[in-house]
Parts: C-alpha cells; structure tokens; sequence
C-alpha cells in the first residue's frame, strides 16, 4: 500500500492531475462528435462508437485496474496508466480513419482504467475522515474546472484548428501527472503478490462489450432485431458468470464479493449507476443538440456546460467537509432529487433555444444536485471497505459510473440519429428517463444508506 507522503499537497495534486485526463477527453470529444462525423464519414452508430470505444475498457477494466494497484503498487500503475492514455491520445490526434480513431480510443480507454481508481486509492490512504473528505472535496472541484475549461478550449480548438488537436490536450496534463508521481508518491511492495483475475477481466469485458453492442443496435435505427436481443442476453448471462466467477475465486477475485456485504456499498453502486447514466446521457447529448438543433458552434457548445463544472468546482470542497462530519445518506438522498428537477427543467430546451432562459436554468439546478452528490459518494464509497479492498472499491464504483455512462450512450442511437423536430422529441424522451434514473438513486440513497456518520 502507498506510504504516508511527507508532502500530501503534491500527492493531491499528482492524483488530480491524472483522473483529469479521463474527464478532460470525455467532455471534449462530445463536443466534437459532429465535427468527427463529417471529417471521418461516421453515422449515428459510428459516434456512439467514438464514446463506448472509450468507455468499454474503461468500464471492464477498471475493476481490474484498481485490484492491480492493490497487489502490484498505485504508483506504479498510475504512471503505467498515464504514459499509456497520453500515447494513444497521440494516437487519436493522426487517427487517418473511423477504425484507427476507435482503436486509438480503445488504448485510452484502457489507459484510464489502469490509472483512475488507482489515482482515487491513493488518495484514500493517504488522508483519513474530514481531511479525506476534504481532499475528495477539492479533486473533484479541480478535476471540474479542468473539465469546463476542456470543452471550451476543445470547442475553439474543433472551429479554428480542427477536431485532431483536441486529443494534444492531453499530453502536458499527462506530463505533469508522471511526473509529480515520480517524486513525491511512493510504493511499498506486498511480499505475497496473488495473481491478477485474468477469467474475471476478461468475463467482464466480454460482458460489457455483448451488452453494449446490442443496446447500441436496438436503439438505433434498425430497432430491436433478434440479433440485437440476443447480444443482450448474452451480456446479462456472462454478468452473471463474472458474479459466479469472482464468488468461486473469494479473496483471489477483482472484485471481492466480501464488499457486497453491507447495503450501504450495493447503495451506492446502484446510486452510482442510474445517477451516472443520468449524466453520461446528458453530457453527450447536449452539446449535440445545441450544435445540431440550435446550430451552435463549437465553442458556444463547449461552454454550455461551463456553469455545471464551475458549480461543482465551488461547492464539492465545503460539501466534502460537510459529507465527513454527517455522513452521505442525506446528501446523497437529496443530490439526486435536485438534479431529477434539473432534467424536468431541461424539457424546455427546444431547437432554435434560448441558451440564458431555456439551458442555463436546467444545467445550474443539475449542477447543484451533483454538488451533494460527487464528493459524499466518493467518500463514502471509500470509507466502505477496509484498507485491503481500497483500490478494488474505488475500481469498482468508478467501472459503476462509466457502465451507467456507457450504458445511456448505447441507448441514444435512435437521438444521435434523428434530425430537426424528431432530435428534439428523442431529447426530451431520454431527458425524462434521466429523470426517472435520478428519483431512483434518490430512493437507493434513503433505503440502503445508512444515516451514520463517515468513517
């Protein structure tokens, strides 16, 4: 496990800089998916792929990732992670085509997984109880204002340079991560290394990736063939022989069914998965919509969402505090409850929109109810479980909110395909079943969390 490290400020900072990259890309290629189309011939199913390309890995192997970090040292797969996410990103930025861009994407993908929940790991043994919460508090609002200015600057850089520059972002944040890793986190080796769970990982990613493949031709435009169905069962069957897998392998497994034994932590991975989806859905089609249905740049799509980032980059260090003095059934109760609001309020967004009356409403109402939420989930997700099981926990519900994500942008293939009054008739359908998802993590919250105080 990482040693206490005599400078916490600049492991803080190591451990933002890196999830930033995951953020950063994420919100930037949604902006750029219309750009991506044109310049690569891609349609409606094709730019789902640029997203769940990326999210796959992410959501399969993360839980592997984190495990690994566990056994093998978080230092050293943080910086393994890193160098592998900035040179496929390089990769992304001279894809010649729709296929090398995918591939390259699959590489970042798989590069998160290795980095993101070994970045959370670290910060969760190297502060406890108010000051944890704290330092979850500021990473995720450094990690939101990085991701505002993201989309912006992405947006500038799809209008004046092109859609290939944005992947470069990525490489001076990358440098910064490796190197504050160098310095100033360190790794104390495990005499007794178990071998990773290659039959969970790869159980896992097959899984995700039959299920994402039915879920994205169902909702496009072919619908619900016997092919498409047939994906998805398939999926739901090898989930449920990674279930059967990792209960066989105990201890020895990714993800320790032992974590499972509380209803706080099936809580907040159900909580995590609709409240993700939630926002995975929202992320990508709005900058689509603003672009295709309102004809906005993309620039002034990027920084539609600012607000959001900017709100959570302010409020998550107080409510972080306030998360471990009282704990997260309250907040997390109410976080999703304000952010259901939001998406209602986003029923108003039509073509030709008003971005003052009709978008900034709903997007700062949403951004309010994430404040309660981010922090408070993250710490309490790490306060859940013991020590050992750090990096699979934080693994485990960050391979939870990119499955939500991944999952709701499978599903927008009949939206991402429609044009004029149908696009925004699909929007306003998939905002209403976000709204539903966030009343259900509300309930998840209420029910399963207990109303103690974090660890």
């Amino acid at each position: 496990m990482a040693r206490k490290s005599s400078h916490p400020n600049w492991v803080l900072a190591t451990c933002i800089l890196a999830s930033s990259l995951a953020f950063v890309d994420g919100s930037v290629t949604n902006v750029a998916l219309p750009a991506i189309g044109k310049a690569l011939g891609g349609g409606a199913a094709d730019l789902q792929w640029v997203i769940n390309a990326y999210l796959l890995p992410l959501s399969a192997l993360l839980l592997l990732g984190g495990a690994a970090g566990d056994r093998y040292g978080r230092m050293r797969l943080l910086v393994g992670g890193t160098v592998l996410f900035a040179v496929a990103s390089a990769a992304c930025a001279l894809a010649p085509s729709l296929p090398v861009l995918l591939a390259a994407r699959g590489a970042q993908g798989i590069g998160a997984a290795i980095l993101m929940p070994n970045s959370l790991a670290i910060l969760g043994v190297s502060f406890t109880g108010e000051r944890r919460g704290r330092a979850i508090g500021i990473w995720a609002s450094v990690g939101a204002v990085l991701a505002a200015i993201g989309p912006v600057l992405g947006g500038w850089l799809i209008d004046v340079v092109g859609w290939r520059a944005i992947f470069l972002i990525n490489l001076p944040l990358a440098a910064g991560a490796i190197l504050l890793a160098l310095i100033y986190v360190h790794d104390s080796r495990e005499r007794d290394r178990p071998a990773l769970d290659m039959p969970g990982a790869t159980l896992a990613t097959v899984a995700l990736g039959a299920l994402t493949w039915g879920l994205t031709i169902g909702s496009g435009r072919g619908g619900w063939t016997g092919f498409a169905v047939a994906d998805v069962g398939a999926g739901v069957i090898l989930l449920l022989a990674f279930v059967g897998v990792e209960k066989m392998r105990g201890e020895r497994a990714m993800t320790p069914l032992a974590m499972f034994g509380s209803a706080s932590f099936i809580g907040l991975s159900l909580l995590t998965l609709l409240l993700y989806g939630a926002l995975g859905a929202l992320i990508v089609l709005m900058p689509y919509v603003l672009i295709q249905g309102s004809s906005y740049s993309g620039t002034q799509a990027g920084g539609a969402l600012v607000p959001f980032a900017l709100v959570l980059a302010l409020g998550s260090p107080v409510m972080g505090r306030i998360a471990g003095r009282i704990g997260a059934r309250l907040p997390l109760t109410i976080g999703p409850l304000v952010v259901a609001a939001g998406f209602l309020l986003a029923l108003r967004i039509g073509s030709h929109t008003n971005y003052w009356t009709e978008v900034l409403p709903a997007i700062l109402v949403i951004s309010l109810g994430m404040v309660c939420a981010v922090a408070p989930l993250t710490n309490a997700v790490l306060g859940a479980v013991d020590a050992r099981h750090t990096g699979s926990a934080s693994g485990f519900n960050s391979a939870i909110a990119r499955t939500g994500g991944l999952i709701g942008t499978a599903l927008l293939g009949g939206v991402l395909g429609a044009r004029d009054e149908a696009l925004i008739a699909g929007f306003h359908t998939a905002i209403l079943a976000c709204a539903i998802a966030c009343a259900a993590a509300s309930a998840c919250a209420f029910l399963l969390i207990p109303g103690t105080r974090a660890k």
